[in-house]
């Protein structure tokens, strides 16, 4: 993970800003008097802002005859970005290993600059080539992000556009790389299912402004939405809701649906991280499963609107069935999702059934545990440990700090920074995703769009070497009050952008009056990409 503390690079992005600033200008009066068309995209408005960008005079303009050239080793970039230039172009960008001496695109994997990291890379535009290089895949499909940005936003036409636009690139040159190794977004699959398009197309708006962690919410009290062979029930009864209630969305990912998705993911560097809710949010499954809960009585799967949005009915910790259906379920995820971290919930788990169930009081009695705290800390650790045995790490909300922390666990601390901050004080792992900054359910008047970008995820009680241990930010959408697809772009856009931007740029570059300014230049973006953004 990367924590900027350049100060130079600073103050020359900084000045950057302003000569960008002064470039508008003079291209907006220019452009009054202009006989021919010019570029919409009338000065840089990347987001995520990159670490060193300095803009010089000239463009580079995409004509029919440009080629993108590349090494054996970028083969796969260069097919990416063509397929990408191709629709609204209208031109056969060809992808070839030769090279030529002008109007072309280069794409190259170079390990002199592994400095910047997997994800880090330059880009270089002069009047004749576009240069992008990178030392790994990453940052090569990271540095096309960028150029994307740079060209005029009716490159996300699904369509040739007409004569009217000149697709050029401003002359500059980057050097970039992500602050944070986790960037991620978390979709709540389970209270509203969504289906594969949506997901798809949800990873394609993540990897444009550079997130690189998608975290799917799969199951919860209102659905259990992946398949799992070994246990048919979960997804044939736990993924319906009760007949009485009409008109809801009913359904569940097959397994090669999730192979399609995560191989989607793969391709444009997105890494799918799969919660499985334990033990605690867990009614669908106790609908397949009965006898997995402490009273073992019938139970229904009703919309989040409907009843208590905290169940006192959880999985029985006393009940050894409980750990075998588990890892059978965990067994098959960890094949389906190649993520190195499992999320496996924890929150918001009620001790009331375990107080008076007998398998859970005589599993606190065989153990030596305190308590039902403790005990769910038993359950947490023995989960982490069935993990790490399949290679994968166990992620889980900041409640599974109480009772004690399993002993490799990493927390995404959500109730406020605290959770993170104790959690890194005992050289844990932690992902920062608080309600106050990173719930995008949250309303606009709550959580605005200076507020988001004005979140810090390293708190300032850490100490550099507690530091270290902050993966990075995470927004939360949960979907119990919005629930088409419109009203959840519109509470996750424009806010992502800002989160974006948190999570990858150096600190010393932030500057919300520039972001903001960038924002607009992205809104013709987003609309040819069919987003319902958010509209003041």
């Amino acid at each position: 993970m990367y924590h900027a503390e350049d100060h130079t690079a600073a103050f020359l992005y900084r000045l950057g800003v302003i000569m960008l600033f002064a470039a508008e200008i003079m291209i907006i009066s220019s452009s009054l008097y202009a006989d021919e068309p010019v570029s919409e995209q009338r000065v840089p408005s990347v987001i995520p802002g990159p670490a060193v960008m300095t803009l010089r005079s000239g463009t580079f303009t995409l004509q029919p005859g440009t080629v993108i050239v590349v090494d054996k080793e970028a083969q796969a970039a260069g097919r990416y970005l063509a397929a990408l230039l191709t629709p609204a172009t209208g031109y056969r960008v060809a992808v070839k290993e030769s090279s030529q001496k002008a109007n072309y695109m280069r794409l190259s994997i170079d390990h002199t600059l592994d400095r910047l990291g997997r994800e880090g890379y330059s880009l270089e535009v002069t009047v004749n080539a576009v240069i992008i290089r990178a030392p790994d895949a990453a940052g090569l499909f990271y540095g096309i992000q960028t150029l994307r940005q740079l060209l005029p936003p009716r490159i996300e036409s699904a369509a040739r556009v007409g004569k009217n636009v000149v697709w050029s690139v401003p002359c500059i040159t980057i050097e970039d790389k992500p602050r944070f190794g986790w960037r991620g977004f978390m979709l709540d699959c389970s209270r509203t299912f969504w289906d594969k398009e949506y997901i798809k197309r949800t990873i394609d708006l993540l990897a444009l402004y550079k997130l690189n962690v998608f975290h799917l919410h799969l199951t919860d009290d209102q659905g259990w939405r992946v398949e799992i062979k070994k246990h048919p029930e979960l997804t044939r009864i736990g993924s319906q809701f009760a007949p009485r209630f009409k008109g809801e969305h009913n359904g569940y990912y097959s397994q090669d649906d999730i192979r399609e998705i995560v191989a989607y993911a793969d391709e444009r560097h997105v890494t799918i991280v799969p919660e499985i809710e334990m033990p605690g949010h867990c009614l669908a499954a106790l609908t397949a499963y009965p006898e997995l809960s402490c009273t073992g009585k019938r139970f229904e799967i009703h919309p989040y609107s409907v009843g208590p949005g905290i169940h006192e009915d959880v999985f029985c910790a006393g009940n050894d069935r409980v750990f075998e259906i588990l890892e059978d379920v965990l067994s098959e995820v960890v094949e389906l999702f190649p993520s190195a971290f499992i999320h496996i919930g924890g929150d918001e788990c009620p001790k009331t059934r375990w107080k008076t169930c007998e398998k859970c009081q005589a599993r606190i009695k065989a153990e030596g545990l305190r308590d039902e705290h403790e005990l769910q800390s038993y359950f947490i650790r023995r989960i982490e440990k069935f993990l790490n045995t399949k290679n994968r790490r166990l992620i889980g909300w900041d409640e599974i700090l109480e009772g004690g922390l399993a002993e490799n666990a990493t927390v995404m601390s959500w109730r406020g920074v605290e959770g993170g901050i104790a959690a890194a004080r005992a050289n844990h792992d932690v992902v920062m995703s608080p309600t106050s900054h990173c719930y995008f359910d949250y309303e606009y008047s709550t959580t605005s769009l200076e507020k988001v970008y004005s979140f810090e995820p390293v708190p300032p009680a850490l100490e550099q070497s507690q530091a270290r241990y902050i993966l990075g930010a995470q927004a939360n959408m949960w979907t119990h009050i919005a629930r088409t697809e419109a009203s959840v772009d519109s509470q996750v856009f424009p806010r992502l952008m800002a989160l974006a931007e948190v999570a990858w740029s150096p600190k010393e570059n932030r500057d919300f009056n520039y972001f903001y300014r960038r924002v607009g230049n992205q809104y013709l973006r987003l609309d040819l990409l069919g987003v319902s953004y958010h509209k003041k």
